[in-house]
């Protein structure tokens, strides 16, 4: 696990971005309080899902409006049509760690 920030510089159902050796995150408090990591491009077309707006437990593409479950990275909604992958996120002592093994088995 790779530490990333504290859970204090990702305030409730917002989204921040990370490059982790060379690995794009969008790091997640989602609105369910639970915190998430996908990676950071849409699975549609070449753009930061970080740009994005969070939505109860899905991170929207701010460019064609598709949305991504947090928990499995599916799409739920056209125009993209494969998932993105979801990375592990623990919390320790107020801080977001992040494992870089796609738990969902999605690689980019």
């Amino acid at each position: 696990m790779i530490k990333i920030c504290s859970t204090e510089d990702v305030p409730k159902g917002t989204v921040i971005s990370a490059n982790v050796d060379g690995t794009p995150l969008a790091v997640v408090h989602g609105e369910d309080d639970v915190f998430y990591a996908v990676y950071d491009e849409c699975s549609h077309a070449a753009v930061a899902l970080s740009e994005g707006e969070v939505s109860g437990c899905t991170l929207e593409c701010w460019l064609h409006g598709s949305r991504f479950d947090l928990r499995t990275g599916e799409p739920s909604g056209l125009p993209a049509t494969e998932p993105v992958p979801v990375y592990p996120v623990e919390v320790r002592d107020g801080d977001i760690y992040v494992s870089l093994t796609p738990s969902n088995g999605v690689t980019r």
